[in-house]
């Protein structure tokens, strides 16, 4: 019996490791790196995408030829700056979510919901990977009508190719509020390597889009 709760305990510990939840510190302001005159000045614009852990969708976003940078952050939900802390207890309405500022000339919206569906499983319900609960559900927001159109037209299209063998069940919301999460968690896979998350799941899932998509790859990757 006493081996038994141990093995569980040994399991339990080892994906609690590969979960994009395992970290935790306290709220700290992100210095932007892209101000609002930049992109009012260069005519970027931005994109909102949730579709699991935010270190694995800001890696996919910024390896996309046009995308200038991608945020980590949360969406979805109605309270005011909300920490990782409450968010990743599944309590909120929030999801783990990316801001893409990318620049229209280089990359459309199209293509940004191409990446967007091509980078995740769209059709398991709050969960990705080892994340599971509802601030990993599957997000795709929407600025505008012409927005709205396109990502249900492709959701569309995907069901209808039979893609999946289940059906999709990402949500299409219309865009409220971005609160830009911690610090310590923008550029997350970049800055943190050796991170067994990182290892194991987030770097394994970029490197399945790249290999799916390298005509959308910026030439450094």
């Amino acid at each position: 019996m006493k081996k038994h709760i141990f093995l569980t305990l040994s399991i339990f510990s080892f994906y609690s490791l590969l979960a994009c939840s395992s970290i935790n510190k306290e709220k700290v302001e992100k210095v932007e790196t892209i101000t609002e005159s930049q992109i009012e000045k260069e005519g970027l614009k931005k994109a909102y995408f949730a579709s699991g852990c935010f270190w694995c969708v800001e890696a996919v976003f910024e390896s996309v030829k046009g995308v200038k940078e991608a945020v980590s952050g949360y969406s979805g939900g109605k309270k005011a700056n909300p920490t990782y802390r409450e968010v990743s207890s599944g309590m909120l309405l929030h999801a783990e979510a990316v801001e893409v500022i990318y620049d229209p000339k280089k990359v459309d919206f199209e293509t940004l919901v191409k990446v967007f569906f091509g980078s995740h499983d769209p059709t398991t319900l709050n969960r990705q990977g080892p994340d599971a609960g509802p601030q990993y559900r599957s997000i795709a927001f929407y600025n505008t009508d012409l927005e709205k159109e396109i990502i249900e037209n492709y959701i569309k299209k995907l069901s209808e190719s039979n893609e999946y063998n289940s059906p999709i069940v990402t949500e299409v919301n219309k865009f409220e509020k971005f609160w830009v999460a911690e610090e310590y968690h923008q550029d997350y896979e970049r800055l943190n390597p050796n991170v067994p998350y990182v290892r194991s799941v987030s770097v394994p899932r970029l490197n399945r889009f790249k290999e799916k998509f390298p005509e959308l790859l910026k030439e450094n990757h």
